[in-house]
């Protein structure tokens, strides 16, 4: 043993060692060459022979209608200008110096102020001590106050009602009540939502059903925004389009009635609620952005009033009523004509996800319950929240004219028509991308 110890002290660097009597000789030592594809999968096989088996959940393996999912609002163009963005930062000269990501209808992304007294309450019931502070109006104030007592232990820390604060949800109806001209609304017919999407998945879940030829089919507008399509394809429901006519303002054509696209007439949504009841279709409206109406002579009108407007016969039609708030992550669903049993599974399928996150349900109570005249905080919430609102038809990062196309009447955004564009730089870096095919007919394909 000592004259090996004293061999190993002797050996030059990179010299081998010398190896003692009876002991198993090291493996020889491994080069790294190219492996071809046949070769690495028979390399699979044995490993798998051997025991060393592949990862359990795999894209074999894994939820197939997963797979199916696309949604463009965070894609692969999202993903692009993201890594522009990192390149810019980091001095890669470009024939630009920003990016602009109108993806998604994210309003302070794009410099919109936020409105002071949402952020104040929101403030307040974070951290409750912040109430001693003069800094911070009475009435904003009041507003935590009563929200935080709402809340277990006084704390938005604490997890509430899975359908959302019970207060919360009464200010929901009273707002619902306003808006409809005194149409009531019921609380236990609310629920809160992480967003208007959150809502909008929780409803498809109640309603697919089926299987291959007997599929649920979800018809939805195209142009959409891209929630239905992915929510359709994860739930393995059938997508049905109907295609709105750009050369009429999008217009949506109801069998023989075309209705006004962008702010839909009160005779479009009359439309759509008959043909709901003549094919006993289950009616899901989409009003997030009721409040984003600009054009002189335009109006909103909520599916659920015109429904109660047209009398007995169309009272039975079953709708769906949705409002969301951005970052914040708060929204809510209101459920009409609902068969009793199914809201029932309806409120076992919310309470799987506890709760609503509480600093959204605390934000959209403000929404729902402003600061009203009168009150401190009434003059500067209206002077920031309706000039913030008002549409802005020249970016301020963009001072050309919009392309051809509609100006916007309502929403957050338009679809312009752009007849050319300058070659493209580079081919699309992920193989088996290609554009968009162009859209059909506004009628829909042919048949």
């Amino acid at each position: 043993m000592k004259a090996l110890q004293a061999a190993l002290s002797r050996a030059p660097p990179g010299a081998p060692r010398p190896v003692r009597p009876g002991a198993p000789r090291p493996p020889p030592a491994l080069s790294c060459r190219p492996v071809s594809p046949c070769r690495a999968r028979a390399g699979l096989a044995r490993m798998a022979e051997n025991g060393l088996r592949d990862k359990v959940l795999n894209l074999d393996s894994m939820n197939p209608w997963v797979k199916r999912v696309e949604y463009a609002v965070r894609g692969p163009i999202l993903t692009r200008a993201v890594e522009l963005e990192e390149e810019l930062r980091q001095g890669v000269k470009k024939p630009f110096t920003e990016v602009i990501k109108a993806n998604i209808g994210d309003a302070h992304a794009m410099g919109q102020r936020p409105i002071t007294f949402l952020r104040q309450v929101s403030a307040l019931c974070l951290y409750p001590e912040l109430l001693s502070e003069p800094l911070f109006p009475d009435d904003a104030k009041q507003r935590a106050r009563r929200l935080l007592a709402a809340c277990g232990g006084q704390s938005v820390g604490a997890y509430t009602a899975s359908h959302g604060i019970e207060i919360i949800r009464q200010d929901v109806a009273r707002y619902i009540e306003r808006r409809d001209g005194g149409i009531p609304a019921n609380p236990d017919n609310i629920y809160l939502s992480t967003g208007a999407s959150d809502a909008v998945m929780t409803m498809l879940k109640l309603l697919v059903s089926g299987e291959g030829r007997s599929r649920t089919g979800v018809m939805i507008p195209i142009p959409q925004y891209p929630l239905y399509s992915a929510g359709i394809a994860e739930l393995n429901a059938v997508q049905v389009n109907y295609y709105l006519d750009e050369e009429h303002c999008w217009a949506l054509d109801v069998g023989e009635a075309a209705c006004e696209g962008q702010v839909q007439s009160r005779k479009c949504i009359e439309d759509v609620i008959k043909f709901a009841w003549e094919e006993q279709l289950f009616l899901m409206a989409d009003e997030v952005y009721q409040d984003n109406v600009y054009a002189e002579g335009s109006e909103f009108h909520s599916f659920k009033k015109v429904l109660f407007e047209l009398g007995p016969k169309y009272s039975n039609v079953v709708e769906l009523g949705f409002m969301g708030e951005c970052g914040f992550r708060g929204g809510y669903m209101e459920v009409v004509n609902l068969d009793p049993a199914v809201q029932q599974q309806l409120s076992k399928l919310v309470s799987v996800r506890l709760c609503p996150p509480v600093p959204g349900q605390v934000l959209l109570d403000v929404v729902m319950n402003p600061p009203k005249p009168g009150e401190p905080s009434y003059q500067s919430f209206i002077r920031v929240s309706v000039g913030g609102s008002q549409p802005r038809p020249r970016s301020p990062h963009q001072p050309q004219p919009l392309p051809e196309g509609h100006l916007p009447t309502s929403s957050m955004g338009i679809l312009p028509q752009i007849h050319q564009l300058p070659p493209a730089p580079a081919p699309f870096p992920s193989p088996g991308k290609a554009p968009c095919p162009p859209p059909p007919p506004p009628h829909g394909p042919p048949p």
